[in-house]
């Protein structure tokens, strides 16, 4: 008995059938807009390497929160730039710094209907541009930059943050953070943890971003890009310490490490689309080589294929508004 011919391409023959079948969707609530306030800005000042992404003021990052949580994004994940950096990065722990009135300010204007993240970490905010604080030497000193995040971590819960993003790659800052919100009465602030991020080239626009003051490199506590097992010792290590999301960063280069930290793990997973990868894209589409539209959906796909529930993507207004058009 003969059966007939199995034809794959019987379930690609026009966009309906291939909707229907389709494993993997886009959808506004998997995606998390990263946006950078500065202080004392007085209008938006776009960015030279990143077309269409700017610094905004506080002014104008209100009205984007709006639209976000408008489009019905999953969140919004703050980085502030403030005027006078120092070595510690004081700004970071100041009630008036510039990243705690945008946690209130965006607090207030959507309230619950948006996830309200800030990136935890001191780079920003020292004028050496690393993530912590310098031995006399010039070395990151790992436990006396704790101290700095913990005290970051409540300053943020108190401005009303949901959730915190510890970034910097200090070993246990994911528990230092955990015990100094626990004991403050912030049980419910939740982390989304850096956990696998990697000392990658494709950083360069988001430098300009933050005006990052930065001399040398971070290879001594960010992750080599050579490695993929070190990726799981760092994840299992970050859930064990009270991560209740972990992320992978970059996630072109690395949708290797966030398919296999989705299968091992059973936490959600993020991903952060970097600055690189946006402005690589949108260099490539301006010349005309690529179909703008189509690469920024294809790339979206093949995180969310490759394991990622959650996406950071500076594309996630636009994105979101095609998907509910």
């Amino acid at each position: 008995m003969s059966f007939p011919q199995h034809r794959p391409r019987r379930l690609r023959v026009n966009p309906a059938v291939r909707r229907l079948v389709g494993e993997f969707r886009l959808h506004p609530a998997d995606l998390i807009l990263p946006v950078f306030v500065k202080e004392d800005l007085t209008e938006p000042r776009p960015l030279s390497s990143m077309p269409g992404v700017y610094q905004h003021t506080r002014e104008s990052l209100r009205k984007t929160a709006a639209e976000a949580a408008a489009l019905g994004l999953g969140g919004i994940m703050l980085f502030g730039i403030p005027t006078t950096k120092d070595a510690v990065g004081s700004g970071a722990t100041d009630p008036e710094g510039i990243l705690n009135q945008a946690v209130r300010d965006v607090r207030q204007e959507v309230g619950d209907a948006l996830v309200v993240m800030a990136d935890l970490c001191l780079d920003e905010f020292t004028d050496h541009g690393h993530c912590g604080v310098l031995t006399p030497e010039g070395v990151v000193d790992n436990d006396a930059t704790l101290v700095r995040y913990a005290d970051m971590g409540v300053a943020l819960a108190e401005a009303g943050v949901h959730m915190v993003g510890p970034s910097g790659m200090m070993d246990g800052q994911v528990a230092a953070v955990r015990k100094a919100l626990d004991e403050k009465g912030f049980q419910d602030i939740s982390i989304l943890a850096y956990a696998a991020k990697y000392a990658s080239a494709f950083y360069g626009p988001f430098r300009e971003a933050v005006e990052s003051e930065l001399q040398g490199d971070r290879r001594t506590y960010q992750q080599d890009p050579a490695n993929g097992q070190d990726a799981l010792r760092e994840v299992a290590l970050d859930i064990a310490e009270g991560a209740d999301i972990v992320m992978v960063k970059p996630a072109m280069s690395y949708l290797d490490v966030v398919a296999r930290v989705a299968d091992r793990f059973e936490v959600p997973v993020a991903a952060y689309q970097i600055s690189g990868e946006y402005s690589m894209i949108e260099a490539a589409a301006a010349n005309g080589w690529i179909d703008r539209e189509r690469a920024i959906h294809e790339s979206l796909l093949s995180i969310r294929r490759a394991g990622a529930s959650i996406i950071l993507t500076y594309w996630a207004l636009e994105v979101a508004g095609a998907l509910r058009s």
